[in-house]
């Protein structure tokens, strides 16, 4: 398991710069409110990502010691999710729907990616 922490913290780092460079782009850029709203589909979309590691984690150290699966919490992430496309709905004038949407989708981007990379660099070493 000390494999999948270290992934862990890497893609939680990642989520963290990524969530910097959007604040500055909102604070720097006349993009504001599209900027905003992916701040916050990002911001939701980082604390679903820490959400599945840690249910990930329970679940993988659950099935290896009584052998019984526990949930992954699913339903959290959807209805944090939900909750986030309705707040920019309830505040469009200052968060684009849009962006929060794609901001939703960006903890996925941070994991093909990291895996990715992960994959080259093992395929690298072992030849």
């Amino acid at each position: 398991m000390f494999d999948y922490k270290v992934m862990s913290k890497d893609q939680r780092k990642w989520m963290l710069y990524l969530l910097v460079i959007i604040a500055l782009g909102a604070i720097f850029t006349p993009y504001t409110r599209f900027f905003l709203g992916l701040l916050l589909g990002t911001a939701i979309s980082f604390y679903n990502l820490w959400l599945l590691q840690r249910k990930v984690y329970a679940f993988g150290k659950a099935v290896v010691e009584t052998g019984a699966p526990l949930g992954l919490g699913t339903f959290t992430r959807i209805v944090t999710s939900v909750l986030g496309v309705v707040v920019a709905l309830r505040f469009e004038q200052f968060l684009n729907p849009y962006a929060v949407v794609i901001g939703l989708a960006t903890s996925y981007v941070v994991l093909l990616v990291d895996s990715f990379v992960r994959a080259v660099l093992q395929a690298r070493r072992e030849h």
